[in-house]
């Protein structure tokens, strides 16, 4: 069982003393080297609440945004002239690098036919079989968002179950669904700490479980009043927990003799491979989703129903009262979006780009996991295909109860400052670290030399 290392006096094994330590220096060389985003931003934003365009721009730990001049493959240049070697990428939106040139080239052709009209392209002819034969699911819809996409397809579960109830993990990540924003607190489920304006009880039409529990699970679904089970197939937004051998298939067992249905969101996991974790394992879901990267950076989601659950639903649509649905936004399915994905399905994200993204990362794993053993600190390293996070607690980590005892804002929010004035940009939420196909091999030999600099220093 995971136990944390963290104390009154300490975090992840490092004395609070010494945390503010480096989180004061670094805070000072970041200031020292970054005067015209100082002069600019220091004090916010001119016209923005809380000073930032979107609020966790503010969540950042630096002592003010990093304002960006620009970006390219993956690296990232500041307004200052400062170059970062960019393992965040968006936090995953530019999971394969910054302005991916068929991206870019798809965004100028389509920019002079016009970016809107709620009518498909000729591009959209393109996109349906590409995701066909990508994710194995025979029908498809186009969103903006992955938010917007399991909300969708959270509608057709119900729809065709005539069930209310969901079911998520604890410690889940699935945009800013609002029944997927609950959590279990000392066994108890409960909305979210930290919602805003939410006076509705969350809980009421969603069941929660710890990821791994198999029991827990199956007492869960044992009233067969859940309509559907979303999860990522692997916990990815706090610390990263990895599913356990025989957890899918359990859950896919057991979500079929309970007549619920299986959404599976690969917005984060699809750092597995070119079909996602669902393509690589051998998933079944009924529905999918997948957002952030799918188009480049282009703000782009897809969700996709199994044969089955499009005939259900279509029979559904037969018979229910006429009216609008409530499933769509009017930028969704736009022509900018089908250029986009097109590209990014067929030139971007290829077999080829994730060989060497996998390469990579197994490289960057491997050089972590000795820093932290040369230095004897109580962390582990967790990766999912391109996808790498430092966890600064032992591990593996089981459940995402154990992930969230697991994190260390304290101790991350120094870490991250100060690999940033090394010139290396992680995630600020989670120590996520992301492979592109432009990153290079010296780029993962800085970010690991960084890290045993900054390891170094807390274990001295």
């Amino acid at each position: 069982m995971h136990s944390t290392s963290h104390s009154k006096t300490s975090i992840g094994g490092i004395s609070r003393d010494r945390i503010a330590m480096l989180r004061d220096t670094e805070a000072e060389v970041f200031r020292k080297a970054r005067p015209k985003s100082e002069a600019k931003a220091g004090n916010g934003l001119p016209g923005f609440f809380g000073g930032v365009p979107m609020h966790w721009m503010n969540d950042w730990p630096t002592p003010f945004p990093i304002l960006v001049g620009s970006a390219r493959g993956a690296t990232i240049t500041d307004i200052d002239g400062n170059r970062l070697d960019d393992f965040c990428l968006g936090d995953t939106g530019s999971m394969f690098g910054h302005s991916p040139p068929p991206v870019a080239r798809a965004i100028r052709r389509q920019s002079g036919r016009g970016l809107t009209y709620m009518l498909p392209s000729e591009d959209a002819l393109a996109i349906g079989p590409l995701l066909q034969e990508r994710f194995g699911l025979p029908f498809w819809q186009i969103a903006t968002t992955a938010t917007d996409a399991n909300r969708f397809a959270l509608r057709v579960a119900r729809a065709v179950t005539g069930r209310e109830t969901i079911l998520v993990f604890n410690g889940c990540y699935h945009g800013s669904v609002d029944e997927t924003m609950v959590r279990l607190v000392d066994g108890k489920p409960v909305n979210r700490p930290g919602l805003a304006g939410e006076f509705r009880d969350l809980t009421r039409a969603t069941k929660i479980v710890e990821f791994n529990d198999i029991a827990a699970l199956e007492a869960a679904l044992a009233d067969r009043d859940v309509a559907c089970v979303i999860t990522e197939p692997v916990l990815t937004n706090s610390c990263m927990v990895l599913p356990e051998p025989g957890f899918h298939d359990a859950l896919r067992r057991l979500t079929r003799a309970a007549g619920t249905l299986l959404l599976i969101d690969e917005t984060h996991t699809i750092s597995t491979g070119p079909g996602g974790y669902t393509k690589k394992h051998g998933l079944e879901p009924d529905l999918f989703v997948l957002g952030k990267p799918v188009a480049g950076g282009v703000p782009a989601s897809v969700w996709g129903l199994s044969d089955q659950i499009a005939s259900r639903y279509a029979a559904y649509n037969r018979t229910k009262e006429p009216g609008y649905s409530g499933m769509g936004t009017t930028l969704s399915a736009n022509p900018l979006q089908f250029a986009t994905m097109r590209a990014a399905l067929e030139e971007v994200m290829t077999e080829a780009a994730y060989a060497r993204m996998g390469r990579l990362a197994r490289r960057l794993d491997a050089g972590l996991t000795a820093v932290i053993d040369r230095c004897r600190l109580p962390w582990h390293v967790a990766r999912v295909g391109a996808r790498v996070e430092f966890i600064c607690a032992p591990g593996p980590l089981r459940n995402g109860g154990e992930a969230e005892a697991a994190h260390a804002p304290e101790l991350e929010a120094a870490i991250h400052v100060a690999l940033v004035n090394q010139g290396v940009l992680i995630a600020p939420f989670h120590n996520m670290m992301l492979i592109s196909p432009a990153t290079t091999a010296a780029q993962i030999n800085r970010l690991i030399a960084a890290f045993a600099a900054v390891a170094a220093r807390l274990a001295a």
